[in-house]
């Protein structure tokens, strides 16, 4: 019977919680921004773009070995919670911003697997839970920075204002022709 554990990280963010989840959400032009490289290369929107029902191709690089997943994208609690499942793979990652104060989030990225092999579980968790933390680590930085270039051109996080985020319609932000 597999062994299933959890990786997670996470980071306070002066930013309001709708923005941190609008860039997170977008697929086209905020969640790539925040994807660290090396460790990640391309990601592909297969179907939708925005939140609920996207599908993703992606190529993450871990340990010198590359691999391709594809995940699909649900909001079990929307503006709040996002998950991406590679049902192939057998792991699921949650995204979970949540409110503190007027204008400051804690977001967190949690990564759940099931080894393989359970003799070499808790070997496995901490190899893999120290690099995936360093990882984490640098896309919420990146999501910070992100954010924070977002507000300094005037992107609100509330009501009318988010749209633009979730269009990726924002300064700075390229077209997207579907």
């Amino acid at each position: 019977m597999p062994s299933t554990y959890t990786i997670a990280s996470s980071a306070l963010i002066p930013a309001p919680a709708a923005v941190c989840y609008d860039v997170i959400a977008d697929y086209r032009t905020g969640h790539p921004t925040i994807l660290p490289k090396p460790w990640f290369g391309p990601l592909t929107v297969e179907a939708g773009g925005v939140g609920a029902g996207t599908r993703i191709r992606f190529e993450m690089t871990v340990l010198g070995k590359t691999r391709v997943g594809h995940a699909e994208v649900t909001e079990p609690v929307p503006g709040h919670v996002l998950m991406e499942t590679d049902e192939k793979a057998g792991i699921v990652t949650t995204f979970t911003v949540e409110h503190v104060g007027r204008s400051a989030s804690r977001v967190t990225i949690a990564t759940q697997f099931s080894s393989r092999v359970p003799w070499l579980a808790s070997a496995e968790q901490a190899v893999v839970g120290r690099l995936l933390r360093r990882i984490y680590e640098k896309e919420l930085a990146l999501l910070d920075e992100r954010v924070g270039d977002l507000l300094a051109h005037g992107a609100g996080g509330s009501g009318a204002a988010t749209a633009p985020l979730s269009m990726g319609m924002l300064p700075g932000a390229p077209s997207v022709v579907s």
